[in-house]
């Protein structure tokens, strides 16, 4: 029998009581493995929950792996047991043995609370120290800024896997740190936003399937090489959002699953529990100390990891008893309805406790439905989130652009429809990897005409996209307009920005970036009708709309042109007299467009239009997006 000191303990009556009232939201500084030196003597404490456990031990590099040697004891009825083993220390591997109370299962799993795990398809946890030595004081004093709704926020989604590689191989967190915020900070991007870095341990899933929520995945480097790449972003200016899947997880043997003998994580009912779309297990929202592992794990990535938000995945399968399933598939809540409650108390107090730790960062939602205030506070009956993602403006963009231009102004509702929602919640307004996978193809692909229109159409789709009212997300790629479906197996084809077509797209980005940063009125009032007037959006027969986006103290004019068709002398009314400048033009020589134009910007007439006392005579471009800025 190996020595476990039993006396050792990180955990408080508070803390039992806490976890046990689902109200412990710093689980990870007791749960887990923690290097400790006690009285002289070096060694590890081991914390874990199995309450329907028989027996526990701990085993690994320390004890040849043998796996009754060194028994953990339980605390009390908490379902947590514990024991320190003298000898252990950073960097060993390790897992826990347990015998469950029903019919003798046994299972060896990895910690739940684990900081680190070995690279997959190896699957045992790593004993690890978090201490690291941060050097973005200044970005975390001053991020409120950057991270508020009224700040420009603009998004680059990134699959740390395949965005880069070297020689076929993953660059490391610290490799792609130096070159993934050089190529940000050109292109102007004010935050990205990492698919799941949470270890799991199929690398197809794109981090989707976690069985680690407390350890960025080592395929890519130790906890400190993450939070270095980290560190080193906020030290270059650019903000970082956490892609986070509370939603569902792996059904793994060594992962959360049946974890001690018993449906511990997740609902016993297959109706509730498993998810028939990503055949995996549903977390238990109304089991209290499941509501304390899954809080505990957000902040501990904002707290251990600066991060500076989390995109909450697949909140509409949370929100829906019969999400993805047929009658007789689900199980009605108690008052009958479709409405998962606990799911809904959980996010509501995951917000709240969010909100009130970090009340500088954001959470934000991928939810598909039009469920009502999910970007409104608790208190009014909203769920809490700061950002929901648009699905409803990118379903109907995408679908508008992928008809041939002599076809879309039968089509011009799905232009205008989002403006009769568009300020019912924070929206972000979503390009993302979602829609470049599974046979969809990549935005290029999704363009209609030959390569020039194509271009042309996806520089009006951007410059649309950023023109709305909302933040903006794009996923890696579509920048330089990747001619294929992204392929998490390889990285970017970078080479293609040698082409002046596809260099000129993401020049075009660029400057989209730098107008939304430079003006006020782009991002100022995204969440406000203050800050959108139409101008003209009944131009169906030559799908042309046009409207103004306001901010305090500004003013600017967006104009799109959706068809090839150049149009001369065309009158947009605008509100007031004077030099109107042209701020943007998709159509410059400069981004790979035919340079047709207004010469920099047009003189306001006393020339009544569309309910405004002055107009402009403008030039449009074949499949255009124009930007001008009013006079003051």
């Amino acid at each position: 029998m190996g020595e476990v000191l039993y006396e050792v303990s990180l955990l408080t009556d508070l803390d039992l009581y806490l976890f046990n009232e689902g109200s412990h939201f710093r689980i990870y500084e007791k749960l887990g493995a923690h290097p400790l030196n006690v009285d002289g003597v070096s060694g590890v404490y081991f914390a874990v929950w199995a309450p329907s456990a028989k027996a526990v031990w701990v085993m690994g590099d320390f004890n040849g792996w043998h796996k009754e040697s060194h028994p953990l004891r339980p605390r009390g009825s908490s379902g947590i047991w514990e024991g320190f083993v003298p000898g252990a220390k950073v960097g060993q591997r390790y897992k826990y043995h347990i015998l469950s109370h029903y019919g003798d299962w046994r299972g060896e799993k990895a910690d739940p609370v684990g900081f680190l795990h070995e690279t997959p398809p190896a699957t045992a946890s790593v004993i690890w120290d978090l201490h690291y030595q941060w050097g973005d004081e200044e970005w975390m004093r001053t991020r409120w800024e950057k991270n508020g709704l009224g700040a420009p926020i603009s998004v680059y989604e990134v699959h740390l896997g395949s965005w880069r590689r070297k020689n076929g191989r993953f660059l490391s967190y610290r490799e792609i740190a130096h070159e993934l915020s050089e190529y940000v900070r050109w292109m102007g991007f004010t935050h990205v936003e990492f698919l799941p870095v949470m270890e799991h341990p199929f690398y197809g899933s794109w981090g989707y399937q976690i069985t680690g929520y407390f350890a960025p995945t080592s395929r890519y480097g130790t906890p400190q090489d993450f939070m270095y790449l980290i560190d080193h972003l906020h030290q270059q200016g650019i903000g970082v959002i956490l892609d986070w899947v509370p939603s569902h997880f792996a059904t793994d043997g060594h992962g959360l699953g049946f974890f001690d003998g018993t449906h511990l994580y997740e609902h016993q009912d297959p109706r509730k529990g498993l998810h028939p779309d990503w055949n995996s297990f549903i977390f238990n929202y109304g089991r209290h100390e499941v509501r304390s592992f899954l809080i505990s794990s957000a902040c501990f990535w904002l707290e251990k990891y600066h991060a500076d938000g989390l995109r909450v995945d697949a909140v509409a399968s949370m929100l829906y008893l019969d999400f993805s399933r047929k009658d007789g598939q689900w199980i009605p809540n108690v008052y009958g309805g479709r409405e998962n409650l606990e799911a809904i108390y959980f996010l509501r107090r995951l917000n709240e406790e969010v909100y009130r730790r970090f009340p500088d960062v954001q959470t934000i939602a991928e939810e598909s439905t039009a469920w009502p205030m999910v970007t409104r506070p608790t208190y009014l009956g909203g769920l809490g989130f700061g950002l929901k993602w648009d699905m409803g403006w990118m379903h109907d963009t995408l679908r508008y652009f992928s008809y041939d231009p002599i076809f879309r102004k039968y089509h011009h509702e799905l232009l205008t429809f989002r403006l009769l929602y568009a300020f019912n919640e924070n929206f972000l307004l979503p390009l993302s990897h979602d829609e470049v996978v599974y046979g969809k193809g990549s935005l290029y692909q999704k363009m209609p005409g030959d390569r020039w229109q194509k271009f042309a159409n996806l520089r009006c789709l951007y410059g649309y996209m950023y023109a709305q009212p909302g933040k903006k997300l794009l996923f890696m790629g579509q920048e330089f307009g990747q001619p294929y479906e992204w392929n998490h197996e390889e990285g970017l084809p970078w080479y293609f920005l040698d082409d002046p077509m596809h260099r000129g797209l993401a020049l075009w980005v660029r400057d989209l970036n730098a107008l939304l940063r430079s003006e006020r009125a782009l991002y100022e009032l995204d969440f406000s009708p203050e800050g959108f007037q139409w101008v003209d959006f009944s131009d169906w027969e030559k799908s042309i709309v046009s409207f103004l986006r306001r901010g305090h103290g500004s003013q600017v004019l967006c104009v799109f042109n959706f068809t090839p068709v150049p149009r001369h002398n065309y009158r947009i009314g605008v509100p007031t007299g004077g030099f109107w400048k042209e701020l943007l033009n998709s159509d410059s020589a400069l981004y790979g467009g035919s340079n047709l134009g207004n010469f920099g910007g047009v003189w306001a007439e006393p020339w009544p239009m569309h309910g405004f006392p002055y107009s402009l005579n403008l030039t449009l471009p074949p499949l255009s997006a124009l930007f001008f800025k009013a006079p003051y």
